[in-house]
């Protein structure tokens, strides 16, 4: 890109955040337009037709699950059981970050919103760890889509084009996500001259599509429990034109009303305690796994090939892998069935209450990768 094109980049005046979330400022900043007050949710069924008719899943929000009192339990059961585990995880992930990138002009770049609470821990660590607090904002991006390129624009103007941008998710499904990911930063170099490493940094990566991660084990991540409870109180995010400008960053409501039964920061301070414990044994996986880079295979893609085949599904979209993404299923889309790869899986006891909540049917399904899989109704016929 020539200079003076570069410089009217640098230039262009982006709308300036607004304080959105229920973390302490210190954790996150949320690049995100505040929609709170827009009607957005619709019913599930409404919504799933629309989004099988066409319509993009961005442009509006499902009505967010409440959860049951068994349920919440059940959440508070689980984070005690894993908060180890996670935290040994977040301090491998944090581990293989600062060994490729350093802390001088790093940068953290949540993925909204799933990506939210894991960057929060890995600023957590990282502080503690190395004494550096990195910047981190929570930013959109959207299968279809693509990334927040005014929040990408936003980051660089305040940081620099030096700025090393680390992007987080918490899990990887079928890696649609990372797909779409490649393609953003395949398209700011093109457009812009901007080069952005398009490493995508995540807590599990049973997708086999990810090169740092913390497992590749499909295991119940607590965060994916629940919904803006667990995710600073935002909703999923929002594009569409007639509510987000040119300027503006992407959209998302923040949901103020369920602050007495916001879980987001209980998550946090019930893993952060470990982080001493688990820096010895984090260092020793991260060397190994730097030393010998694991294979990036798209595994979990071909997976569910088998599983489109054998229920004649021909939108990839409906199939959905792993405990995060089936979990995303029972909580916010219309689902027919649930797969399971045994039904004593110490992973699937939230997945299967949520099951027999809404009545869907769960089967064995012999030889899947994943712990689990969610599959979307076909409105259409099963086989269309």
């Amino acid at each position: 890109m020539k200079g003076i094109e570069l410089d009217e980049l640098m230039n262009r005046r982006i709308a300036p955040p607004v304080p959105l979330g229920s973390y302490p400022p210190s954790d996150v900043t949320f690049l995100l337009k505040d929609l709170s007050n827009v009607s957005l949710e619709r019913p599930t069924a409404e919504r799933e037709e629309a989004i099988q008719s066409g319509v993009h899943y961005s442009e509006m929000l499902p009505v967010e699950y409440q959860p049951t009192a068994q349920y919440i339990e059940l959440f508070h059961e689980t984070l005690q059981q894993s908060a180890e585990k996670v935290a040994l995880e977040v301090a491998i992930v944090s581990e293989m970050i600062v060994a490729q990138r350093g802390t001088e002009d790093t940068v953290l770049v949540s993925l909204a919103r799933a990506g939210t609470p894991i960057g929060v821990l890995i600023k957590r660590y990282i502080a503690e760890r190395y004494g550096v607090e990195l910047p981190h904002y929570s930013i959109s991006i959207i299968r279809g889509k693509g990334i927040d390129e005014n929040a990408i624009l936003y980051i660089l103007q305040r940081h620099g084009m030096d700025a090393k941008l680390q992007f987080i998710d918490g899990w990887t499904g079928k890696g649609a996500i990372r797909r779409v990911l490649i393609e953003a930063c395949s398209s700011m170099y093109k457009k812009y001259g901007i080069i952005l490493s398009d490493d995508l940094a995540v807590l599990a990566d049973p997708g086999h599509c990810s090169g740092t991660f913390g497992t590749r084990e499909d295991y119940l991540v607590p965060s994916a429990c629940l919904n803006s409870t667990v995710s600073g109180l935002m909703s999923r995010t929002v594009l569409r034109g007639d509510l987000i400008g040119p300027e503006e960053f992407h959209g998302a409501k923040f949901y103020k009303e369920w602050l007495q039964t916001d879980l987001s920061n209980v998550f946090i301070e019930a893993i952060t305690p470990y982080y001493p414990s688990v820096i010895e044994e984090a260092q020793a996986v991260a060397a190994g796994m730097l030393a010998s880079p694991p294979e990036i295979s798209w595994q979990g893609l071909r997976d569910i090939q088998s599983i489109q085949e054998t229920f004649g599904i021909v939108d990839i979209n409906l199939v959905k892998p792993g405990v995060g993404e089936t979990t995303r299923v029972l909580l916010r889309r219309v689902p027919w069935k649930i797969l399971v790869d045994t039904m004593d899986n110490p992973n699937l006891r939230h997945i299967l209450l949520l099951a027999e909540d809404r009545g869907v049917p769960v089967e064995v399904f012999p030889g899947l990768t994943y712990s689990c899989c969610g599959i979307i109704k076909p409105l259409k016929g099963e086989s269309e």
